[in-house]
């Protein structure tokens, strides 16, 4: 069964448009992961950063 219905009879600018949306979908969702996995350590840095700063006035 296809993925996306009558695919066979879609023109191919509908196909190449279904297809840049599903790759932009996951390109989406690839980078909130990333996001999501490296916000903790960049917010640490910030606070160490901060810190570093107040500590050397």
């Amino acid at each position: 069964m296809a993925l996306v219905p009558r695919w066979q009879y879609m023109t191919e600018e509908s196909k190449a448009l279904a297809k840049r949306l599903a790759i932009s979908g996951a390109i989406l969702v690839i980078s909130l992961i990333v996001v999501r996995a490296l916000l903790p350590w960049v917010l640490t840095a910030l606070a160490v950063w901060w810190l570093w700063k107040l500590v050397k006035k």
